[in-house]
């Protein structure tokens, strides 16, 4: 009889110094203080640090940027542009909130909608 657990998603980090090129799909957060060129798909919170910059589409739950994003971004929640972030793009938001100082260059369209992203079946576990 096979074991039936549950595990709770981790945080996925693209540390700073680092680069990645490709996408990233994830049920769980996202954290990029590093360099990605790519799309991230999340049914959780991205956060781009300070020191971190994407490039490509982002589609998650609620997002979080502090960094540089040039990017389209669809988010179900919260979008928070911080104070020293530079957002280029156009982006699709539930709830949109920008710190007095942060760059936003593009159009914002308010409207809830889904992130669900399909979640990969975890293989059963034998006796």
């Amino acid at each position: 009889m096979a074991k039936i657990f549950e595990q709770e998603s981790g945080v996925n980090v693209i540390a700073e110094g680092s680069n990645l090129t490709g996408n990233i799909v994830t049920s769980g957060d996202c954290r990029i203080d590093g360099t990605m060129k790519g799309n991230i798909q999340s049914n959780a919170k991205v956060i781009v640090g300070a020191t971190g910059s994407v490039e490509g589409e982002i589609v998650c739950k609620n997002i979080e940027i502090e960094g540089k994003i040039k990017a389209n971004i669809n988010v179900g929640e919260l979008l928070c542009i911080r104070s020293n972030a530079t957002l280029i793009g156009n982006v699709i938001a539930g709830k949109l909130s920008i710190e007095p100082g942060a760059n936003f260059v593009g159009n914002c369209k308010m409207q809830n909608i889904k992130t669900e992203i399909p979640v990969v079946e975890k293989p059963e576990e034998e006796k």
